[in-house]
């Protein structure tokens, strides 16, 4: 029986193994990287062990590490979480070699699972239906076409190994093909250690539904319904929800079925999830190329595909849990213990409808650049189901996944679950680096969405949604920015609280002009504040119960309740339907260091995977110079103009923190 769990992972699901582990009296063991060690689920675990260094590879990646902790502590089990290690065979051996119970699924299980065209191989002698593919075993494009040829466009080039859209490529034409195999195959060496990759059938634009599947040591196997996860940016996911607003209970127990299937023939014990492909309206045909050679059966209305199974906790567990009244990570450390599952099939019944949603920190309207930094405020309520990674304040590490959140709703139905979980996510304080919040804000309010036409083009089709109309005006955060600084200002000066608002030494000398730099660029404003009251150029917003920390703000007859805070001289304004932030640009700012145009520089810290210029070299305009990898994402750094290397400052494997100049460009001669 369990007494002490070792939990190996960080941030949301550290949390959240832990609060499992607690409620059941087992004591908790956290790991922490050097980044970490001010982390929540350091604090909140029984006991914690530091590893040395600060990458996913030095640290939670680091299977000496782990192990001498769990040593260290007297810890008897092991909790992989998601991530990390969790579908690692080796490491789930190295456990049970030292005595550790492995809370997870039998070693050989996730090795047939984790290599993906072996396991496409194990789900058509399972009878689960899969779309035609072709493995990569030689290094000749002429072998590469032909197998194209046989499996037909568009496909995608995956890799084998990989997961979370890494080492993966879409093919719209052979002519492409090439190059995209070459690509994948580096990047999942990177990422995986095995540049494996096979090439699949693409459907262009299906639904991403899963399965869950529980397993015990006693045989019994159940599936307790569906997730969608359609809404995707590359190929990882940021809203799901259960059950899916497509699946009625003819489809959900077809797919159930063959989920169950799968996971019987494997032996499988623990929690789990068969993922598929969903083309609900046919837009997949049995007469396309290389299809009947592969398909079990043919494709029907509402056929459905397997993509892959992950023998782990997926991301997305909470809402399968909400609309089950299920604790999945208790019935994972119950099924390690050897218990049976507490129910049978025909017990579990949907009840309801929950959203979640991934808040990331990254910029959407910048291709979803990753913006790691200090997180100052971080508040919400508690009317949501709020798995937080971070405290009220914290830094969002370079070194690992930029996520800060998952934000769950549940609700009698679809549409008030999404009302619900937009109004809350609204109204949270989140000051610091950008988020998706109002991407995510806008995807739940948005018309189709709330029609549940959710395919994986969902963002594609919607571009609007990444750089949203703001709910307020702009210019009444802008006065709440403005008259807040000033009431701060007058609070930490004595003598200037002695005037009223906006006096002035000389009797009608011109009020100076400000730029106040906000989410659309520079403002120059010449504000007159008065008591109740500012006026910015021809417009006069009233102004009640004003403090340094909040104002009320009335514009064209409606009132505006703002919450003001400031952080390194950056006002941040909220009201409840979103947040803006404003900082006042000094009149004689300090030279930009950037401004010499050496060269690019890196956006973000990360590790360089690519150099592709050397020095003497001629580059043209918009050429890829260098590629960064930093939050599971790649930045290519890229020549702003034509010219000449002059120097190559960094190599492949170098970490480079932000805005550190990667290349030195001279003009052409």
């Amino acid at each position: 029986m369990i007494s002490t769990l070792l939990v190996a992972n960080r941030g949301e699901i550290a949390r959240r193994v832990i609060r499992a582990a607690r409620s059941l009296g087992v004591r908790t063991v956290a790991v922490f990287s050097e980044p970490d060690a001010d982390a929540p689920h350091v604090d909140e675990a029984d006991r914690a062990v530091a590893l040395r260094g600060s990458t996913s590879t030095e640290t939670y990646l680091d299977t000496a590490q782990i192990l001498a902790a769990a040593r260290a502590t007297g810890a008897d089990a092991v909790h992989p979480g998601y991530g990390f290690l969790s579908e690692n065979a080796s490491f789930a051996r190295a456990c049970a070699a030292a005595g550790l119970t492995w809370v997870g699924p039998d070693p050989a299980s996730i090795e047939a699972m984790g290599v993906k065209h072996t396991a496409k191989a194990l789900a058509r002698e399972a009878g689960v239906p899969t779309l035609p593919d072709a493995l990569l075993a030689t290094d000749d494009p002429d072998d590469w076409a032909r197998a194209a040829e046989g499996v037909g466009f568009p496909l995608l080039v995956k890799a084998s190994a990989g997961g979370g859209g890494s080492g993966m490529r879409e093919v719209a034409s052979p002519d492409l093909l090439a190059d995209a195999v070459r690509s994948a195959r580096a990047e999942a060496a990177r990422s995986f250690g095995d540049d494996t990759v096979f090439l699949e059938r693409l459907l262009v634009a299906p639904r991403h539904v899963e399965i869950q599947v529980l397993g015990d040591a006693h045989g019994h196997v159940v599936h307790v319904g569906e997730r969608e996860c359609s809404i995707q940016r590359r190929h990882q996911k940021v809203v799901e929800e259960a059950p899916s607003p497509v699946v009625t209970p003819e489809l959900r127990a077809r797919m159930g079925a063959t989920a169950v299937a799968l996971a019987k023939k494997l032996g499988y014990v623990g929690a789990g999830t068969v993922e598929f492909l969903l083309d609900e309206v046919g837009d997949f045909l049995a007469s396309d190329a290389g299809v009947d050679a592969t398909l079990t059966q043919p494709p029907a209305p509402e056929s459905f595909f397997f993509l892959e199974m992950n023998t782990r906790l997926q991301v997305e567990h909470p809402v399968t849990e909400e609309v089950y009244g299920v604790d999945l990570v208790a019935l994972q450390l119950a099924i390690a213990d050897g218990e049976r599952l507490p129910f049978t099939q025909d017990e579990l019944v949907p009840r309801g409808h929950a959203i979640e949603v991934r808040l990331y920190a990254e910029d959407p309207a910048a291709g979803d650049r990753p913006s790691p930094g200090t997180l100052h405020r971080y508040r919400h309520d508690d009317d949501l189901r709020w798995e937080d990674a971070l405290g009220e304040r914290g830094e969002v590490s370079a070194f690992y996944d930029p996520m800060i959140a998952k934000v769950i709703a549940h609700a009698p139905t679809r549409t008030a679950a999404a009302r619900r979980l937009a109004a809350g996510l609204a109204h949270a304080e989140i000051h610091g680096p950008a988020t998706n919040r109002d991407l995510l804000v806008a995807v739940l309010r948005d018309p189709d969405f709330l029609a549940g036409a959710t395919r994986t083009d969902f963002l594609d089709r919607h571009p609007d949604l990444r750089t949203p109309a703001p709910a307020t005006p702009r210019v009444v955060h802008l006065a709440a920015a403005i008259a807040c600084t000033s009431a701060a200002r007058r609070a930490d000066d004595p003598l200037a609280g002695l005037a009223p608002p906006g006096w002035r030494t000389l009797r009608g000398a011109p009020r100076p002009h400000v730029t106040w730099e906000g989410p659309d660029g520079p403002v120059d404003v010449a504000p007159r504040l008065t008591a109740d009251a500012l006026q910015l150029a021809d417009q006069t917003l009233g102004l009640r119960d004003l403090t340094p920390h909040g104002v009320r703000v009335t514009h064209d007859g409606v009132a505006h309740r703002c919450r003001v805070a400031h952080h390194d001289g950056t006002a941040h304004v909220d009201d409840g339907e979103g947040h803006s932030a404003w900082r006042e640009v000094p009149r004689l700012p300090a030279p930009d260091a950037a401004a010499g145009g050496a060269g690019p520089v890196s956006e973000v810290p990360g590790t360089v995977v690519e150099v592709l210029v050397g020095e003497g070299e001629h580059v043209v305009a918009g050429q890829k110079l260098v590629v960064l990898e930093a939050m599971k994402m790649e930045h290519p750094a890229l020549a702003a103009t034509d010219g000449v290397v002059e120097t190559v400052h960094v190599a492949v494997g170098q970490y480079v923190e932000a805005h550190a100049t990667l290349v030195t460009l001279g003009t052409a001669g």
